[in-house]
C-alpha cells in the first residue's frame, strides 16, 4: 500500500526551506560549516567590541570610520595574492594556517584590554593584520567549496554558509551589546580566542585540497591571468561592481554606535549589528525558490537596488524600531544578492582559476564594505550621523541604476543558456564519466542522519 502523496501546502512549504544536500553527501562540507558557525560567533563579538573601544576612548566618528581606511589595502593586497596562493598550494592547509593566526591576532586584542590604559594604536594594526589574513584565507574558502559539493549543490552550499554566516552574526551582536555593556570588551575577546581554537580543531580533520598537478606558484602574472579572464568576463564585473558599489555608499555599521545614541537607545546597539544578518538569516530560511531563478544577473541588480533603498529608510526614522524593520529588510536584500553573485561564481567559474577569481571576488564584497565605513564616518563628521545613513542609501540607488543601464550582459545573463555555464555543465559531466571518476564528492564514513 502506497502512502498519500503530502498536500500541496506541505510541498510549497518544503519547497521553501533551505535544501541541506551538501550537508547530507559530504562530510567536509558539515567540518567547514561548524568550525565557520563557530569562528562568525567569535569574530562578530570582536566586531562590535572594537569599534565600541574606539568610541570610548575617542569620541570620535572618524576614528572609528578610519577602521576601514587601515584595512583596505592589506585587503587588496594580500585578496589578490592569497588568490593566486590558493591555486598553488594545499587550500586545507592555507585556511587552517591561517584561522591560527587570525587566533593569535584574538589573543593580542585580549592583552591589549586587559591593561589598565589600554592603547589606540594596537586596534588599528592589529585590525590591519587581520585584514590582511582574511585576504589570503578567504579565496582558499571560497576555492575548496566546488571540491568538496557536487555541482547541482552548489547554489544549496551557498544558502547554508550564508545561514551559518548568519547565526553567528545575529547571537554574535546580540550577545555582545550585552556582554561588553556589564562585563567589557576583554570577556568579547576572550570567547574569540576560545572560538578559534576550536576553528582550528576542526579544519584539521578536512581532508587535503592539494593544488592540480599543473599548477604554477603564485606570481604576477597568474594574477594577471585571473584579471584577464574577469575582464573578458562582462557578466561577472557587473557582479563586482554592484556589490562595491552598493557596500561603498550605503554599509552603515561604523556609526551604529553613534546612531544609537542619536536615537536615544543604547540598549539597541547589539540589535543594530543584528539586524542585518538577521534580515539575510530569513531569506536562508526561505531559499529553496532561489534554485529556481535562472535570471541571476537580474536578481543580483535589484537587491541591491532594494538594499540602498531600506538604508534609505532607516535613515530617515526616528523610532528605533523602524530603524530595526529597515536594517532587517536591507539585510534580506543582500542575502538575495549574495546568494545569486555566488551561484554566478561557481556554477561558471574554471577549478584552476577559482582561486585567483575568489581573490578578485573578496575586493568587491570586503573592499567595499571597508571603503564604507571610511565614506560613512567621514560623512558623518562633515553633516550628522543620520544623514550620513540614508544620504548614502539614495546614492546606492542611483548608482546602482546607472549600473544595470550600462552593463546589459549582467541585466541578460541566463543560467540555462549562457555559454560558460554550459561550458562548466559540459566539463563536469565529461569528468564524471571518466574511469574511476564519480560527479558527487567522494563517499562520506559518516553520513549524516537525513
Amino acid at each position: 500500500m502506497t502512502s498519500a502523496p503530502p498536500p500541496p501546502s506541505r510541498r510549497r512549504a518544503a519547497a521553501l526551506l533551505p535544501d541541506l544536500a551538501p550537508w547530507r553527501s559530504s562530510r567536509d562540507f558539515r567540518l567547514m560549516w561548524w568550525a565557520g558557525a563557530i569562528t562568525v560567533f567569535g569574530s562578530f563579538l570582536t566586531f562590535v567590541a572594537v569599534p565600541l573601544q574606539l568610541k570610548e576612548l575617542t569620541d570620535s566618528t572618524l576614528a572609528v570610520g578610519s577602521l576601514g581606511a587601515v584595512e583596505i589595502v592589506p585587503l587588496i593586497v594580500c585578496g589578490l595574492y592569497g588568490g593566486a596562493l590558493a591555486d598553488a598550494v594545499d587550500r586545507r592547509r592555507l585556511i587552517v594556517r591561517t584561522e591560527a593566526a587570525l587566533g593569535a591576532l584574538a589573543v593580542l586584542l585580549l592583552l591589549n584590554s586587559l591593561l589598565p590604559d589600554p592603547m589606540v594604536w594596537p586596534l588599528y594594526v592589529i585590525t590591519a593584520a587581520s585584514s590582511a589574513l582574511t585576504g589570503l584565507q578567504r579565496p582558499a574558502l571560497d576555492a575548496i567549496v566546488p571540491r568538496i559539493v557536487a555541482r547541482e549543490q552548489l547554489a544549496a552550499a551557498a544558502a547554508l554558509n550564508a545561514l551559518r554566516w548568519q547565526v553567528g552574526a545575529i547571537a554574535g551582536p546580540a550577545l555582545a551589546g550585552g556582554l561588553v555593556a556589564y562585563a567589557g570588551v576583554r570577556w568579547a575577546y576572550g570567547i574569540d580566542v576560545v572560538t578559534y581554537a576550536a576553528s582550528v580543531l576542526l579544519g584539521l580533520k578536512l581532508r587535503p585540497s592539494p593544488a592540480s598537478h599543473d599548477a604554477r606558484k603564485p606570481s604576477l602574472r597568474g594574477i594577471a591571468e585571473g584579471a584577464r579572464y574577469a575582464w573578458s568576463r562582462k557578466e561577472l564585473l557587473g557582479t563586482y561592481a554592484v556589490d562595491l558599489t552598493a557596500m561603498v555608499f550605503a554599509f552603515p555599521l561604523a556609526i551604529f554606535p553613534f546612531l544609537a545614541d542619536d536615537l536615544d537607545a543604547p540598549w539597541a546597539l547589539g540589535l543594530m549589528y543584528a539586524a542585518l544578518p538577521a534580515g539575510s538569516f530569513l531569506v536562508s530560511l526561505t531559499s529553496g525558490w532561489t534554485s529556481r531563478v535562472q535570471r541571476q544577473g537580474r536578481a543580483v541588480v535589484l537587491a541591491a537596488a532594494g538594499w540602498g533603498l531600506a538604508i534609505t529608510a532607516a535613515g530617515q526614522m526616528h523610532d528605533v524600531r523602524l530603524v530595526l524593520l529597515f536594517l532587517t529588510l536591507a539585510g534580506s536584500c543582500d542575502m538575495i544578492s549574495g546568494i545569486f553573485r555566488s551561484a554566478m561564481w561557481n556554477q561558471t567559474i574554471p577549478d584552476e582559476l577559482r582561486g585567483r577569481l575568489a581573490g578578485i571576488e573578496l575586493l568587491s564584497y570586503s573592499v567595499g564594505p571597508q571603503l564604507g565605513q571610511v565614506r560613512v564616518g567621514g560623512m558623518a563628521a562633515l553633516t550628522t550621523v543620520r544623514t550620513s545613513v540614508w544620504a548614502g542609501g539614495v546614492l546606492c540607488f542611483v548608482a546602482v541604476g546607472l549600473l544595470a543601464l550600462a552593463l546589459p550582459k549582467l541585466m541578460a545573463y541566463d543560467a540555462r543558456t549562457d555559454e560558460h555555464a554550459r561550458r562548466m555543465r559540459e566539463r563536469r559531466a565529461a569528468e564524471d564519466g571518466a574511469p574511476g571518476r564519480t560527479g558527487a564528492p567522494e563517499p562520506d564514513p559518516d553520513p549524516a542522519p537525513s
